[in-house]
């Protein structure tokens, strides 16, 4: 058999079988369609997933809030907030309504015979050499104690002490450039004695010698002052060991007595204090 020129495969004859081509497109699209298919299945599993994990949970914490049948707690006994300790376990404080004492005052003390008992004495009540203030200094001399309170008078002062019940009198002379002073200090029971006398004074509370000053004041015009604090009242007199007189505008001597008599002050209220102190601290010791 023979073929004619093209052979079978020329024009009008029959064509060869040829390859098929793929429809990209569709097959783009249906990959597409399984992709959003399978993402959508995911996203509904794991939406029921968190449903279930979700009720799973609520039904624990309903069930944590029953009682088992022998009545204790499912959830594994919790205490009730009536079982829970307390913030602390600490005690608390308590604290007394008994206010303490309040403490002794000196002047209260030096007021009264009866609670101002420490020994008295010219030695303890001027135990210093030197009665200072600011920058003057003045030399103790002598001093002397006596229970006849006239007998370190002279004038009228004896007889207004001893009718104001004076107990003692206690005498010491400073000295200081050629001016001396003697204080004399009348102790008696209470304060409103002292105060009698102070306001009762006349002159004179006599003049102390000894330790190197000569007799002064005696028969010559002299600086003479009173004063009280507490149960006691304070003579001064000053004037010269020379024996001049002193005159009405002389400032040494009113100095010295106003020095010195400040000096006696401080030395009596400290009497006071020392005994408050004693006082207290007694009164303290008792309620420990």
């Amino acid at each position: 058999m023979s073929f004619g020129q093209g052979g079978p495969y020329g024009p009008g004859g029959s064509q060869p079988p040829q390859p098929s081509t793929p429809d990209w497109a569709a097959l783009a699209d249906q990959s597409a369609a399984r992709n959003r298919r399978r993402k959508l299945l995911f996203i509904g599993g794991g939406a029921l997933a968190t449903a279930a994990v979700a009720a799973i949970v609520a039904t624990a914490v309903i069930s944590s809030g029953h009682k088992d049948k022998g009545g204790g707690d499912s959830a594994g006994g919790l205490p009730t907030p009536q079982d829970l300790p307390s913030e602390s376990a600490t005690p608390e404080p308590t604290f007394s309504n008994v206010a303490p004492p309040a403490p002794p005052k000196p002047l209260d003390i030096i007021s009264s015979a009866r609670r101002d008992k420490a020994p008295l004495s010219a030695g303890s009540l001027f135990p210093d050499k030197r009665a200072a203030k600011d920058d003057r200094s003045y030399t103790k001399a002598a001093s002397a104690s006596t229970t006849s309170c006239s007998a370190g008078t002279q004038g009228a002062l004896g007889s207004v002490l001893v009718n104001n019940g004076c107990r003692k009198l206690l005498r010491a002379t400073f000295t200081r450039d050629g001016v001396a002073v003697t204080v004399g200090v009348a102790v008696f029971d209470g304060k409103a004695a002292a105060e009698k006398a102070k306001d009762g004074y006349k002159p004179n509370i006599a003049s102390l010698s000894g330790g190197g000053v000569p007799t002064f004041c005696r028969r010559t015009a002299c600086q003479s002052s009173a004063n009280a604090i507490g149960r006691y009242a304070y003579f001064t007199i000053s004037g010269y060991t020379s024996g001049k007189a002193v005159t009405s505008s002389d400032t040494a001597t009113l100095q010295a007595a106003r020095d010195v008599a400040d000096y006696t002050f401080r030395r009596i209220l400290a009497r006071g204090s020392a005994q408050a102190s004693a006082e207290a601290a007694s009164a303290a010791s008792a309620t420990n």
